[in-house]
């Protein structure tokens, strides 16, 4: 179960650090002070309200102070005063739950920064529309608005508010489970905070890469990086997203069963939401304590904070507010729409006046050579656009020719490496109807068992195949990890000994010693799949194939020999290449298209390893792959 953490970005304030330590609160209780005793300039004024604003503790003191700065702005008639401080304001509102006003002020806060041409505040307030939008569930306007303003933001050079938006699109895609996408935008985002030595921001980042880590499942290094968040903003103060990550480290807890510990988490999520007026979060903490007591059979507490959960939900995300909401952004849309227009307009009359005017002084003296000048013009751009689209349909031809070559390949693959799975199945009818005969029952069962578990194995092995048809059109999943290598040969022994039983074949493991590889898991099993279908295959009945693991230095090293009819020396140049007669026959007739070996090559250089191949012909092959090791091995 999942609990949907939205706005977590809520309190990163672009061009402020908007955390609340202890020093804060004591420096905004002193600005309060300053402001009720001192006599002071309205600049002044405006100055010290907003940063009040800005460090106040609740959603209710950030709209009281964020009022009276948009009246004095008001008063004097300063728009940008007036901007700033429709921004504070949707600030507070959308802290507060009430995500109809907060979009009314940022709607209203674009159009006065647009109306003074400051492009920085406008994209301010994208970003800002775009953490309402992901607030309501609107997915389509929350990345709208996202990527407006970090289009902006990398034009105008402006590195923190290019992070902190980037950090709101990941939480976008991490909210709607586009889980890959939102690593990307927090890892851009993690790199420019870093540079710019801002600890709230590469707080944030680690926090939200813990909550992505969550959701796939990887609870260990996702509680090692919110609890490294949490450490970070406990220093700061900010106690927003430390709730957010509690109610999410509840929810691992409670996966493991371990279900006080993750009431515990939950239950300080919540009140931090109770104590700073925050719905969006007092409404997930009360649904994740609803989950966790009714999986630890607490049936009257799981039904209480079932009917807080639907209260504050339904306070946040009702019809009126999306409606309103809705009503907002049209009537945006089309006020800026309709000033485009008269602009155009504008210019245009404008242009045609000039237009007009210049005829009108050369008509008389350069009538000709307009003329002949046209006739080139046309010319020219008959003869450039018929070249361009020349262009285009060779690109085309050749993107196409491509891409027919990428599919040719790709099924070739398929039907190469679901062919030795398949054959264990041969093997097995042969065994059937000998138990049959016999009226073996149990044998049949114990037959019957394998038959199930390699149906598994060819579904296993459909999938690896199909991440690596990914690779053709240069997305291969590449996913390295500490892996050992005595688990993954023993599973694909298991795999492919079947087909060795049915050719009469010893398959042997040398398996020994634990050796430890930093690798892609699904490469490595494909590597040791094929190398050893390849070795049964070559291999007449009575054979012998080896699988053996060693290290040598700082590499791991894998085996697979075979005793075999071997490789003609003509056969090894041409081994891991498309080129040459690539077909060949078992020495059961079994038929092989050579890819095999040309995915084991590929896969071995994409794990950082080579390979090395010795044989002779009618003696045997071996076969021994490379990998980079990761820490020391067991013995």
């Amino acid at each position: 179960m999942k609990t949907k953490n939205k706005l977590l970005l809520a309190y990163l304030i672009i061009g402020l650090c908007f955390s609340l330590s202890a020093q804060n609160k004591l420096a905004k209780d002193s600005l309060v002070s300053v402001l009720n005793q001192t006599a002071m300039n309205d600049s002044a004024k405006y100055k010290l309200l907003m940063k009040i604003s800005y460090l106040s503790s609740s959603p209710d003191e950030t709209i009281h102070y964020g009022n009276k700065a948009l009246e004095l702005a008001n008063a004097l008639n300063n728009y940008r005063w007036k901007a700033a401080s429709l921004l504070s304001l949707g600030d507070g509102f959308r802290l507060k739950g009430d995500l109809s006003q907060s979009t009314s002020c940022y709607l209203e806060s674009a159009k006065v920064y647009e109306s003074i041409n400051n492009v920085l505040g406008v994209s301010t307030a994208y970003t800002n529309l775009g953490n309402v939008y992901l607030a309501q569930g609107n997915f389509e306007n929350s990345n709208i608005y996202f990527r407006k303003a970090i289009e902006i933001f990398r034009q105008e050079k402006d590195s923190t508010r290019l992070a902190t938006t980037l950090l709101n699109t990941g939480e976008l895609y991490r909210e709607y489970q586009i889980l890959d996408s939102a690593l990307i935008f927090f890892q851009r985002s993690k790199v420019i905070f870093k540079e710019l030595d801002y600890p709230i921001g590469t707080a944030y980042n680690l926090g939200n890469i813990g909550l992505v880590l969550a959701e796939k499942g990887q609870h260990i290094l996702a509680e090692e990086n919110m609890n490294r968040a949490i450490s970070i903003l406990e220093e700061l103060g900010d106690r927003y997203p430390i709730a957010v990550y509690q109610t999410s480290l509840a929810d691992i807890y409670a996966q493991r069963g371990d279900y006080d510990r993750a009431i515990k988490y939950a239950e300080s999520g919540l009140n931090i939401g109770i104590e700073e007026g925050l719905k969006e979060q007092v409404r997930d903490a009360s649904l994740k304590l609803s989950e966790i007591h009714k999986s630890a059979n607490h049936s009257d507490r799981a039904y209480t904070y079932l009917k807080q959960y639907i209260t504050y939900r339904d306070s946040i995300n009702n019809e009126e507010t999306i409606r309103k909401m809705a009503d907002l952004r049209t009537e945006y849309e089309v006020n800026k729409k309709q000033i485009e227009v008269d602009l155009l307009s504008e210019q245009a009359k404008l242009n045609r006046i000039v237009a007009w005017s210049a005829v009108f002084i050369i008509a008389l003296l350069l009538v000709l050579t307009i003329s002949l000048l046209k006739i080139y013009r046309i010319k020219d751009r008959a003869v450039r656009i018929v070249r361009q689209r020349r262009r285009v349909i060779a690109a085309q031809r050749n993107k196409l020719d491509e891409v027919n070559k990428t599919k040719d390949r790709f099924f070739s693959i398929i039907s190469h490496d679901i062919r030795g799975p398949i054959s264990n199945f041969q093997g097995i009818s042969g065994l059937i109807n000998m138990l049959a005969d016999s009226n073996d029952a149990d044998g049949l069962k114990q037959l019957g068992s394998m038959m199930e578990s390699s149906a598994k194995e060819v579904s296993v092995l459909l999938d690896n195949l199909l991440e690596w048809a990914l690779s053709q059109e240069g997305r291969i999943p590449n996913n390295p990890e500490v892996i050992s290598l005595k688990e993954i040969c023993q599973s694909n022994l298991n795999i492919m000994l079947n087909l060795a039983i049915a050719k009469k074949i010893d398959l042997e493991g040398k398996l020994p010693n634990e050796v430890m590889i930093m690798a892609d898991k699904n490469s490595v099993s494909t590597i040791i799949r094929n190398l050893i279908s390849n070795a049964i295959k070559f291999t007449p009945e009575e054979g012998r194939v080896s699988l053996s693991i060693d290290k040598e230095g700082e590499l791991g090293v894998i085996e697979v020999k075979d005793s075999g009819i071997g490789i003609s020396k003509e056969k090894l140049e041409n081994l891991f290449s498309l080129k040459g007669t690539r077909s060949q026959w078992g020495t059961k007739g079994e038929k092989g298209i050579g890819l095999g070996l040309l995915l084991v090559h590929e896969f071995v250089e994409l794990n950082n390893g080579r390979i090395e191949v010795e044989s002779e012909e009618g003696k045997g092959t071996t076969f021994k792959v490379y990998l980079p090791l990761n820490g020391p091995t067991k013995s």
